[in-house]
């Protein structure tokens, strides 16, 4: 696995789309999120933070069948989808 912020932060897309497929689980897009050390290292602090609270919520949703008022599953997706898109326009030399 290389080291790149942009090759971990294409890692970090293909794995959310993935997810959003059925053919991820949360717990695994979890794991993958919180290998991309070389991508959180190169963002600003705030970055992480949200990124691994939005992966919390979105694996305490797995727990429910159905959507609830705290975790709707598909704003999450869309939230971490905005995260992915603003972490590609604050990458340094992006």
């Amino acid at each position: 696995m290389t080291d790149h912020p942009a090759t971990q932060l294409a890692t970090l897309q293909s794995a959310l789309a993935a997810h959003g497929q059925g053919s991820l689980s949360a717990a695994a897009l979890g794991d993958t999120a919180r290998a991309q050390q070389a991508l959180l290292a190169a963002l600003p602090p705030r970055y992480g933070e949200v990124l691994l609270n939005l992966i919390d919520r979105l694996e305490a949703s797995a727990l429910f069948t159905e959507e609830s008022c705290s975790f709707s599953h598909k704003d999450l997706l869309d939230h971490l989808q905005a995260w992915v898109d603003k972490a590609r326009s604050a990458l340094p030399g992006a």
